[in-house]
């Protein structure tokens, strides 16, 4: 089998600024990564750049077996899950959560298009999955924001995806709402023949024990890559976000504590 991603020597720049400068990185089947890094180090433009929405200066990325200038890159947007609170402000507030999760199949916002009885009933069986089949009338303007981010991955998972994108998934939720999510996307890592999967966070206390991988970036670099232990340590997010930073592990996961920002 193919790498489910593979980049190398990735580099976009605009003007005369670096936004990302030589990325190597490699995700393969079973794996499931976590990306972070400080604020501007480059986590959404790497996103954008596998995703096709930002054209790389240099360097090469293949994702599903699919060069990136050598396929179109909309079908392939088509065979992965994107879970974004940027797709939030485009769907109607009239939609029924029904609705926007078969969507999902037909890559639509605002779904005009006439769903067969065999959608609607895998989109029962998602939203039955994700804990919400109580909210298959409710309209959209009528879900609290956990239930969104919820609503959206059974949306992405309607297309089968092999790979599943969550760009900040936790941004907006209270400390409840957060547990409670982030146990259910434990539960979607765990899924047997699930689609492997990419957590964009500030925060290592959301990488869940299921995570297997964590990528370090800082200004618009590699950090550090590699199995979550070795790369979510004291040493290494200090280094990256310069600052006195000590991490302590259990139960599979991570608890941070800063001391104070170095000058």
């Amino acid at each position: 089998m193919p790498d489910i991603l593979h980049v190398s020597g990735l580099r976009v720049t605009r003007g005369d600024t670096d936004i990302l400068r030589g990325i190597d990185w490699r995700v393969q089947k079973g794996e499931h990564w976590a990306i972070l890094g400080p604020n501007g180090c480059g986590k959404t433009s790497l996103l954008k750049s596998i995703t096709g929405y930002l054209s790389p200066t240099a360097g090469e990325i293949s994702l599903l077996g699919k060069r990136y200038g050598h396929a179109d890159w909309r079908q392939q947007r088509l065979e992965i899950g994107i879970v974004t609170s940027a797709l939030q402000a485009s769907i109607p507030p009239a939609e029924t959560g029904l609705e926007t999760v078969v969507s999902g199949r037909y890559a639509q916002l605002d779904l005009w298009a006439h769903p067969t009885r065999k959608e609607l009933a895998e989109g029962r069986r998602l939203l039955k999955f994700v804990g919400l089949s109580y909210l298959e009338k409710r309209e959209w303007a009528h879900l609290s924001q956990g239930e969104r981010q919820r609503v959206l991955i059974a949306r992405a998972l309607m297309v089968r995806p092999r790979l599943l994108i969550l760009d900040e998934p936790c941004a907006g939720l209270d400390p409840v709402a957060r547990e409670e999510f982030l146990r259910f996307v434990e539960a979607v890592a765990r899924r047997r023949g699930g689609p492997s999967l990419i957590l964009v966070t500030h925060h290592a206390e959301e990488i869940m024990p299921a995570f297997t991988h964590a990528l370090l970036l800082a200004a618009g670099a590699v950090y550090a890559s590699g199995p979550k232990a070795k790369v979510v340590t004291s040493r290494r997010l200090a280094g990256a976000f310069g600052a006195r930073i000590r991490v302590r592990t259990a139960e599979g996961r991570f608890a941070v504590a800063v001391a104070h920002r170095r000058r």
